[in-house]
């Protein structure tokens, strides 16, 4: 019994071996043509194919909820997403690997942003098509973009820099109550604020401002933390963060200028695809450059080793407060952007709830990675909305992932590896082929 299961394992082993060899010179920019016919064939057969499988319509999120929800309908839904994105993404990927890599030769020699540019209109073009199906792919595509700007800015402190901050949802409401503020006291005959001050077409060009604007309200809440939390050392940080998060919440309750505990709504709906995807990508790059950055490597320092760090004459409290504050900063745009795509948020918003959700986000994809960032928001995101059909007991499934996350990679799925643009998008030649 005990050689046939490790038969099977080594069988299993090997086919995915095989696959993965035969992938192996697949470039970026190929499988990101593979993905755009895929979404392209979603548009145009996706209905019919949907018929002759036997789905009452176009799978929302590859099957898995109606999978979930009609337990007979598993091999229709396993054969749609099969035909719609497996054998074109495959298929055409390795069909254009030989092709693509020759592009990505060529672009070596080309100035960094042009290849970057358009490996990026291409992603983007995948989202756009595969979210025009419905609405709700659409809202669920812009959560997970913002899940990215969230878990980012959240890895600055528990992961490049070591400590345990509690206080992210308090940051986000931060933002998105000084984003929703602005947006809907000039834009939006309300009845908490009044009549619209300002007319509605310049409403787009003020919206990025009003973005801004939430970040600093957050950076300057950070202030409130950092200043006490960072002459301090240990655990203290997530006792004062968590302290701050429900006087924030408290504070929203309380403030009836701005709803109170009802909170605001309304907001105009400036955050489409294209808005947020452009400051996700923004986000994901600004944040990359400063965890490469001097600035990074001495955060870096601090969290090996603190006193050494000081010993070779890195500032280290600075160095703190400039990554606390930076991350707060972008945790206040992304609840801007949040507060615009859902159009409605109360104090309760901004709990516990969102905290753990972030909290699993950046443990799950791994500490000190931008890579690790991307995939956990993405992987979480989506498998909430997935199990959704589960009802309570998608809570016990999640969970029970993270522990078998923790207990077999501590640090998370991608955890300690950098991002680097020219590696991604470089070509993937195999040795025969270069000779």
């Amino acid at each position: 019994m005990a050689n046939d299961t490790s038969v099977s394992a080594k069988g299993g082993s090997t086919r995915f071996g095989r696959l993965r060899a035969y992938v192996a010179d697949v470039p970026l920019l190929a499988w990101l043509l593979g993905g755009l016919v895929a979404v392209l064939l979603e548009q145009t057969v996706g209905d019919t194919l949907a018929d002759l499988v036997g789905l009452p319509k176009v799978p929302v999120l590859f099957g898995c909820m109606i999978m979930l929800k009609e337990p007979t309908l598993i091999p229709s839904a396993l054969i749609f997403v099969a035909l719609v994105y497996g054998a074109p993404i495959l298929l055409l990927g390795k069909l254009m690997a030989r092709p693509g890599n020759w592009m990505a030769d060529r672009m070596t020699s080309w100035p960094i942003a042009i290849p970057v540019v358009l490996h990026l209109v291409l992603l983007y073009a995948i989202m756009h098509f595969w979210a025009d199906v419905s609405l709700y792919r659409m809202l669920t595509l812009r959560l997970t973009l913002i899940a990215i700007m969230l878990t980012l800015s959240l890895n600055l402190i528990n992961g490049y820099m070591g400590e345990f901050s509690c206080s992210h949802p308090g940051f986000m409401a931060l933002g998105a109550y000084a984003a929703s503020a602005v947006m809907v006291l000039f834009f939006v005959n309300d009845r908490l604020f009044g009549e619209a001050l300002l007319p509605e077409y310049l409403g787009p060009f003020i919206f990025p401002a009003a973005l801004v604007l939430g970040g600093i309200v957050a950076a300057l809440g950070a202030l409130l933390i950092a200043i006490p939390s960072f002459k301090t050392r240990g655990d203290y940080l997530a006792i004062i963060s968590l302290a701050f998060l429900f006087i924030v919440k408290s504070l929203f309750e309380n403030l009836q200028f701005l709803g109170g505990a009802r909170g605001i709504k309304g907001q105009p709906d400036y955050a489409d695809l294209p808005t947020v995807f452009c400051w996700t990508v923004l986000c994901i790059w600004i944040i990359n450059n400063f965890v490469r950055s001097t600035m990074g490597k001495a955060l870096n320092a601090v969290r090996d080793d603190e006193m050494a760090a000081e010993a070779m004459t890195v500032n280290t409290r600075f160095t703190k407060m400039v990554a606390f504050l930076f991350a707060a900063f972008w945790a206040g745009i992304a609840g801007g952007l949040f507060a615009h795509t859902v159009r409605f948020i109360n104090p309760g918003t901004f709990d516990l709830k969102r905290l753990a959700e972030l909290l699993a986000m950046v443990y799950f994809g791994g500490l000190n990675s931008v890579y690790g960032s991307i995939v956990g928001a993405v992987s979480i995101n989506l498998l909430g909305e997935m199990l959704r059909p589960l009802a309570l007991y998608k809570w016990i499934v999640i969970p029970l992932l993270l522990i078998l996350v923790m207990i077999y990679r501590p640090t998370g799925l991608v955890a300690f590896k950098e991002f680097d643009v020219r590696k991604l998008i470089q070509s993937k030649r195999k040795p025969e082929d270069e000779v």
